[in-house]
Order: structure tokens, then C-alpha cells, then sequence
């Protein structure tokens, strides 16, 4: 389902689920990122859920925290995010080892067209400094990649959705996706 318009990035706590039919193929990238052939395609098969709790920590800034889990309840992996611009480590066991920063981000200072252009301009900024959207840099140094995502809304064949952009660069590799979530309300 469509996100409806009173759910911004000022908070997206609630249930998303991925659409794999908007959302690009995922294969390559994961394949870039080092996850084996079997992982992939139980990945591939699977529905995808996001559970997200965004807050106000007691250190006055926002922390969005993600429980991903696939069909079936099997558990993915869970992003922890403050959106402070930290490098912080983190280790799970589909990714591995990994540094990774989030913040509020205005797009102006985005060079990647592909993670600048697309996106629905909702007329209220959700950023303290009226950023309209969220931007997560991670890094994994013992398999060599970096994945560089923008999150917000954008239109869809009509209709309002969550989109995360990511850009993924191993060497000489860059590969880009579009990932797109339904709503599922505030469960």
C-alpha cells in the first residue's frame, strides 16, 4: 500500500514492506557485497518486512532502529541509525563487519544523480535544518565495498512511497538500485 501523506521521514515508525515488483533487483549488489549464492536466492524469495522505530534519544537526537525479518519470521539483519553523521561499528550476520554514519541530509550537496533526482519534494522538510531527507553511508573494509543510501518518498506509478537509493562501490564496480516499501501502518 501506498504511504499516505501524513507519514514523513519525521517518522517512520510503523511496518514497510518491500515491493519487489518497483523495487530493482537486488542479486548483483548483494553478490558485490560478498553474500553467498544460497543467501541470495533465500533473500530473492522471501518478503521482506521492516519494523521501524524512530525517536528522540536522550541525547536529543533522532534514532531510527529497523528489525528487518523475511517470510516466515526468519530474522535479518536490524539497523540501529542516529542521525548524527558517527562513524559507528556494527556486525551482523548477513553483512559482516561494517562502519556505517546516518544524518539528515538537503540533496544539494548530492553529486550521484541517481541518488539526487526522483524524489517527491514534500512540501514540509522533516530535518532540523529543513532537510527533507536521510542519508546512510556504510563501509565493510575486510570485503572492500561501500554502500551509500538516500531514504524518502517519491511517486511511483501514482502513488506515494518510502524509497531508499543505494550506490554500491567495490573497485572499479558501481551499482545502483532502487528499493521501494509498501506501508502497513503503525503496528
Amino acid at each position: 500500500m501506498a504511504a499516505p501523506a501524513e507519514i514523513t521521514l519525521k517518522d517512520l515508525t510503523g511496518v514497510w514492506v518491500m515491493n519487489k515488483t518497483l523495487s530493482d533487483d537486488t542479486d548483483a549488489i548483494l553478490a558485490l557485497q560478498g553474500i553467498g549464492w544460497w543467501t541470495r536466492k533465500a533473500i530473492a524469495l522471501a518478503t521482506v518486512t521492516l519494523h521501524a522505530k524512530q525517536y528522540l534519544g536522550d541525547d536529543g537526537i533522532v534514532h531510527i532502529d529497523i528489525e528487518q525479518t523475511a517470510t516466515g519470521g526468519i530474522k535479518g539483519t536490524t539497523e540501529l541509525r542516529i542521525l548524527d553523521w558517527e562513524k559507528r561499528e556494527h556486525e551482523d550476520h548477513v553483512f559482516g563487519k561494517l562502519k556505517g554514519r546516518s544524518r539528515w541530509i538537503d540533496l544539494s550537496g548530492v553529486e550521484d544523480s541517481f541518488l539526487k533526482d526522483g524524489w517527491l519534494e514534500d512540501n514540509e522538510s522533516s530535518g532540523p535544518a529543513g532537510e527533507k531527507h536521510i542519508e546512510s553511508w556504510v563501509e565493510n573494509s575486510e570485503k572492500g565495498w561501500t554502500a551509500d543510501q538516500i531514504w524518502g518518498f517519491a511517486i511511483i506509478d501514482g502513488k506515494r512511497y518510502y524509497v531508499r537509493r543505494v550506490v554500491v562501490k567495490k573497485g572499479d564496480t558501481v551499482l545502483k538500485a532502487r528499493l521501494v516499501y509498501n506501508w502497513q501502518g503503525k503496528k
